[in-house]
């Protein structure tokens, strides 16, 4: 005989098995969840991410402790490279947006004196195909509907004054009865 008592060979019931984790705040259970899995190439980057960010602030940590321990010659050295060198990155930036400017007004050329007219040559079209179905709507759907209409009084006329027997189809009811 089994013994079903003990807890440990009791297999949990489906519900349990299947349990859904807990959602975040503001989700709801028909989204999909989110993957927190990273891959190992993903992994490696951040960790190299991480070591890089914590490196950088060491040495800017070890650079000030260097210059407040350093003579002043040094010290004006140091800071006479670090001007030169801001005024060559402010030289890159100025030429790099007269360069963002020079593509802006490309741009805007571009849009106005090419793209502009076409959008005028696809409006004067539709207009074009506009007339085309007010015309062919008045001068042929028009008359077929009237032509309909004049042969549907016609048979009507037909069967009213018995020269025409009604048609012996059945009428079949609509699909939404």
């Amino acid at each position: 005989m089994e013994n079903r008592s003990d807890p440990s060979q009791e297999t949990p019931p489906p519900e349990a098995a299947q349990e859904m984790p807990a959602l975040p705040a503001g989700k709801t259970a028909s989204e999909p969840a989110e993957r927190q899995d990273l891959t190992p190439q993903q992994k490696r980057a951040l960790i190299i991410g991480i070591v890089a960010v914590v490196l950088i602030f060491v040495l800017l940590i070890a650079s000030v402790i260097f210059l407040l321990r350093a003579p002043a010659e040094t010290t004006a050295q140091i800071r006479d490279v670090f001007l030169i060198f801001m005024a060559l990155e402010s030289l890159f930036l100025g030429l790099a947006m007269v360069i963002l400017m020079i593509q802006l007004a490309r741009l805007i050329n571009l849009l106005q004196n090419e793209i502009k007219p076409i959008l005028d040559s696809t409006n004067e079209t539709v207009s074009h195909l506009r007339g085309t179905t007010v015309f062919l709507s008045e001068n042929l759907v028009g008359p077929v509907i009237k032509l309909n209409e004049y042969l549907a009084g016609l048979s009507q006329f037909f069967q009213v004054i018995g020269l025409v027997r009604k048609s012996s189809k059945p009428k079949t009811p609509p699909k939404g009865e």
